[in-house]
C-alpha cells in the first residue's frame, strides 16, 4: 500500500540567499548614517526644545502624580520670562541630578507673605497686598504657614499643590532663574488626563478681608 507523504523541496544552489562583503559593508554604513541622522534630530530637540519627564511622588497632587508622563517645553523660557501659576520643572539646589516639578507662585522682586493658608502678593502693581485665590489647592492638602519672602531679581518662589507634602521654597528658600528647564507643556499619560498645558491656573486676586 502507497501512502502519500510530504515531500521536500530540494534546495538548489541559485535558491540560496548570499551576501557579498560589499553588500555587508553598505548595510553597515547605512546603519551608522540613520543613526547620526537620529542623534542629530533627537539630542537639540531634549537639549534645547522638549524633554520627557515622568512624575515621582503627590507634592503636585490632584493636579499631578506618580507616573504622569510629561513633554517639558525648554524653549519658551527663552523668550519669555516665567508666570505667575506655570507649572515648571527644574534642577534642584542640593542635587543638581535631581529635578522636581512646582508651581510658580511669587515673581521676581516681590514680597511674599505667607500666613495660615494664605499667601500675599505685594509688588509694583499691588503695594498694598492682594491675597491669592489658590482654588486649585484642596483643603485636605492644605499646610498653615508663618514667613514672609523678599525676592530679589532673578528669583522665584516656587510651591506644590499638595502643601501638606511639597518639600518647596518654603524649606529651601527661592529658586533661581538659571535653575529653570522649563514649562509643563504636554501630559502623554494617563490617556484620560491627555493634554496640552496640565495643570495650568488663572488666578485671581482679593484684598484683605482684615484690612
Amino acid at each position: 500500500m502507497h501512502t502519500d507523504s510530504p515531500q521536500e523541496t530540494p534546495l538548489h544552489k541559485e535558491d540560496e540567499h548570499q551576501v557579498s562583503p560589499e553588500s555587508e559593508k553598505a548595510s553597515i554604513k547605512n546603519l551608522i548614517f540613520f543613526a547620526l541622522i537620529v542623534v542629530a534630530i533627537v539630542v537639540p530637540i531634549r537639549t534645547y526644545i522638549a524633554k520627557p519627564f515622568i512624575v515621582s511622588g503627590t507634592s503636585m497632587y490632584p493636579a499631578f502624580n506618580t507616573w504622569h508622563y510629561l513633554i517639558i517645553d525648554q524653549l519658551q523660557y527663552r523668550f519669555n520670562e516665567p508666570q505667575r501659576g506655570d507649572v515648571i520643572t527644574f534642577r534642584f539646589a542640593q542635587n543638581k541630578s535631581q529635578f522636581l516639578i512646582k508651581r510658580i507662585i511669587g515673581l521676581p522682586n516681590e514680597t511674599l507673605y505667607l500666613k495660615g493658608t494664605t499667601v500675599t502678593v505685594v509688588n509694583d502693581a499691588y503695594p498694598d497686598g492682594v491675597i491669592l485665590d489658590e482654588y486649585y489647592v484642596k483643603e485636605e492638602n492644605q499646610k498653615e504657614s508663618d514667613m514672609v519672602v523678599n525676592l530679589g531679581d532673578n528669583e522665584y518662589f516656587v510651591m506644590g499643590d499638595n502643601r501638606r507634602v511639597s518639600a518647596d521654597s518654603r524649606y529651601w528658600g527661592p529658586l533661581e532663574r538659571e535653575r529653570i528647564v522649563g514649562r509643563a507643556y504636554i501630559r502623554i499619560f494617563p490617556l484620560g488626563a491627555f493634554g496640552t498645558n496640565p495643570g495650568s491656573v488663572s488666578y485671581t486676586y482679593r484684598i484683605d478681608e482684615e484690612e
